[in-house]
């Protein structure tokens, strides 16, 4: 269970979406080919279906070589090998395919209006440079190493805080109890991070903690209870805006975006 609110470098929600989007964007006013990469039984597969996948892939990093494109080849033939045989047994008739095919078309029409959107919304420098201001205040000037459990009840959370200290292990405890999966089994160790990181009431009590003090009482927050112990404190080093520049555009890009979609629901007509 990740409970952090953002890392210092990457965006959680639709960001990651709309990085892949913005780098295709970019390609999308290039000439497609149509000239068929295959035939399958008289039927052509085009060139420009290859040439998208690559281009998708190569958005989210993977690289594109010469082994990779004839792999991908490989699986369009056998995909319309397979899709020929089932058109066939008549299954683009079955209303399991069919509401398939509309909630594929329909997440592909949100794509392009993503691309679309990143297209006509540049991001300036000048924006950029203030995203990256305000996340150094956010983040504070210090950032700190803990370990926590995270239960269901404060009661459990309390029952936790007195086995700790009559001599009880937090990270044994952790690894038996902690419902957070992401450290559960690293004994509740967390990596160094900012609290700014962190939902607010996590943050608060572990910016009151010294080290290797732990938590009086339980820590409420959306995930459940916590248990906290600071192990270590140190200076926050924030990453120069050169080296962070694409990530603050994906921050800047996912809430523009998010106010957008939620101004066109506002005017939607929905029963």
């Amino acid at each position: 269970m990740r409970f952090m609110k953002f890392s210092q470098l990457t965006v959680l929600g639709i960001s990651g979406l709309i990085a892949v989007t913005a780098a295709q964007a970019q390609s999308t006013a290039q000439p497609q080919s149509n000239t068929p990469m295959a035939k399958v039984n008289g039927v052509a597969i085009p060139q420009s279906r290859l040439e998208f996948i690559v281009k998708a892939r190569a958005a989210q990093g993977q690289p594109d070589s010469p082994e990779t494109r004839k792999a991908l080849r490989e699986d369009l033939i056998t995909e319309e090998i397979i899709a020929q045989d089932a058109l066939k047994k008549g299954l683009d008739k079955d209303p399991d395919f069919i509401s398939q095919m509309e909630i594929a078309r329909l997440t592909a029409l949100v794509r392009a209006y993503q691309i679309d959107y990143v297209k006509n919304h540049p991001v300036s420098d000048e924006e950029l440079r203030q995203e990256y201001e305000a996340l150094k205040t956010q983040m504070g000037d210090k950032e700190y190493k803990a370990h926590h459990i995270l239960v269901g009840t404060e009661a459990e959370a309390k029952d936790i805080i007195a086995r700790i200290k009559k001599g009880g292990k937090l990270d044994k405890i952790a690894q038996e109890k902690s419902l957070d999966a992401g450290s559960k089994n690293k004994g509740g160790e967390l990596d160094w991070s900012p609290a700014g990181s962190y939902v607010q009431p996590f943050a608060e009590a572990l910016t009151k903690l010294n080290k290797g003090q732990l938590t009086e009482q339980p820590v409420k927050t959306p995930f459940g209870w916590h248990v906290i112990r600071l192990d270590d404190v140190r200076p926050l080093k924030i990453p120069p805006f050169e080296e962070i520049k694409q990530n603050l555009a994906q921050r800047v890009l996912q809430r523009q975006f998010a106010t957008f979609v939620a101004d066109l629901r506002a005017k939607a007509k929905v029963e």
